[in-house]
């Protein structure tokens, strides 16, 4: 085993509050931003399906083609974007695409009230706020670690995870309230607000983004973009990393792109109880999120990682056990578990990512993990969805979960079963000289 360095001390100790890095104001008005505009999307995330459903009468395989459209972008624009997100000041380009996504959620609303949506609509709006979400997404994951040093970096994370699954525990309730209330198109206009109120926090950010290196910005974009899937396929951390993630991307999109579905029409819910049962994955997210710090201290980041996916993987098999009646309370276990597991996968994954790669190829090595771990959202949503149309809605759910159920062991065959914790940047450049 390599020498050990924790990543969180690089910089030199100062007074820390009850608050932590919420005491800092520029990440205060990043958090704030950040979980106003989750809310949003996670309305809009239950308002599509239920628009699709409702308006359009779509069958499964229209709603995963819209899952489809969402991501579909990663695979196609990812890599170019990780290189050109190097290059420029990532505050201005995040504000944009808040803008530019918000104005095409409203697109939808109009075009109901005057009785024209089509599902190509959708889709074309679906695509869109999918190109605004890489380039956001990428320069997101970089602001941060412009925004913290490396010492609040995992607290840091663990609090944008927390309220993210926090404000989905709460969006899927409202956006299904709201569709009982005034139709699901009402979720849509509330995710349109939430983006603008995600520009006004950004726009009061102070800190001072870095200057670029000038031979960093007068490199060719190819190269900067091999150089990026390089350094991911290389390393013996990142790259089992990211085909963890595409393989259990898959199997997740794939039984979500479904479950709306078969919750409203095999198990015959309304849509308010469908909100209600979809927050119990964001209510995993929240405990994961509470215990992702103290979780990977009492047992190590690495070993932690490990443990956690392999007890929590399985549970996914519960959910299309789901009946009405009592039978709610196996999709809410299942959909628990699950987020538990994810959640802090997704904390310790991006904390380890921030701290180990090189400020000036951060941009390339997240939107390269992004665009692999993405890449395979739109097949499992297709698949998803086809197989819900061809073999049945719960035959369906059974087969996608029963991929997330073994997708740890791809973890399990990296080095980090023999190791308590992950490496720090110390390694990394130890591992290069060596190499």
């Amino acid at each position: 085993m390599m020498p050990r360095v924790d990543p969180m001390n690089e910089t030199p100790d100062r007074p820390r509050t009850g608050w932590g890095v919420l005491a800092q104001r520029d990440f205060r008005l990043l958090w704030v931003g950040e979980s106003v505009s989750g809310l949003g999307n996670s309305v809009t995330a239950v308002a599509l399906p239920l628009i699709a459903v409702e308006v359009l009468d779509a069958d499964s395989t229209a709603v995963g083609l819209l899952a489809a459209a969402v991501w579909l972008p990663w695979l196609l624009m990812g890599l170019p974007v990780g290189a050109w997100v190097d290059r420029i000041r990532k505050r201005p380009l995040m504000m944009a695409c808040d803008l530019v996504a918000g104005a095409a959620l409203l697109s939808i609303p109009s075009a109901v009230w005057l009785d024209a949506l089509t599902l190509q609509h959708m889709v074309v709006v679906a695509l869109i706020c999918g190109a605004a979400a890489v380039c956001f997404d990428t320069a997101y994951h970089s602001y941060i670690r412009i925004v913290l040093d490396g010492r609040d970096l995992l607290e840091g994370n663990a609090k944008l995870q927390g309220s993210e699954s926090a404000v989905r525990v709460a969006g899927p309730g409202v956006a299904g309230l709201l569709a009982q209330a005034f139709g699901a198109v009402t979720g849509l206009l509330a995710d349109a607000v939430t983006f603008l109120i995600s520009v006004v926090c950004l726009k009061r950010i102070e800190v001072v983004e870095p200057d670029h290196a000038p031979d960093e910005e007068r490199a060719p974009l190819r190269r900067q973009i091999i150089e990026g899937l390089r350094f991911v396929g290389r390393d013996p951390y990142l790259r089992p990393m990211v085909t963890w993630g595409a393989a259990i991307n898959m199997a997740l999109m794939g039984y979500q792109a479904v479950q709306v579905v078969f919750l409203v029409r095999t198990v015959g819910l309304n849509p308010a109880l469908v909100g209600m049962l979809l927050t119990s994955g964001s209510v995993g997210g929240i405990v994961g999120a509470l215990m992702a710090s103290r979780f990977s201290r009492r047992f190590g980041s690495a070993r932690g990682l490990l443990l956690l996916q392999a007890v929590t993987a399985p549970f996914a098999l519960l959910m299309p056990m789901t009946t009405a009646g009592p039978g709610l309370l196996l999709f809410a276990m299942g959909g628990f578990l699950v987020g538990v597991g994810i959640s802090v996968a997704n904390i310790v994954v991006g904390s380890f990512r921030q701290t180990y790669c090189p400020p000036h190829m951060l941009g390339r090595v997240v939107a390269t993990a992004m665009m692999i771990n993405h890449s395979t959202i739109p097949v499992g949503s297709l698949l998803g969805g086809v197989l819900g149309d061809t073999v049945g809605y719960r035959p369906a759910m059974w087969i996608m979960t029963g991929l997330v159920a073994p997708c740890w062991l791809i973890l399990l065959m990296s080095p980090m079963r023999r190791e308590r914790d992950l490496p720090g940047t110390y390694e990394l450049e130890q591992a290069h000289a060596e190499g």
